[in-house]
């Protein structure tokens, strides 16, 4: 099925930035926990390097959610192509 909406983002320069450095930020915490495991850390310190790394993860992806629905959704309602909702839709599902 073909999508009747643009698919390319337009991202701001100062968000492609801000997204690469908590992607960068992101790797350095999991290279830091195979280290970890590496040297035989305890499981609870693992866990918690683990559950500081997922929120990270939660947190860009609730920053790319806000600045989709702010631009792509947006500029596709405006151009009357309501199947992005359907889209939104899935999205939110996804990452509630």
């Amino acid at each position: 099925m073909e999508k009747d909406f643009e698919k390319k983002a337009k991202r701001a320069e100062s968000d492609k930035v801000a997204i690469i450095k908590r992607l960068n930020i992101l790797t350095g915490q999991i290279e830091g926990v195979k280290k970890m495991v590496n040297a035989g850390a305890y499981c609870d310190d693992v866990l918690v390097q683990l559950s500081s790394i997922f929120k990270s993860v939660k947190s860009l992806s609730n920053f790319v959610i806000e600045r989709h629905i702010e631009t792509c959704v947006a500029e596709n309602l405006k151009k009357g192509k309501l199947e992005v909702l359907k889209e939104l839709n899935n999205m939110y599902k996804r990452f509630q």
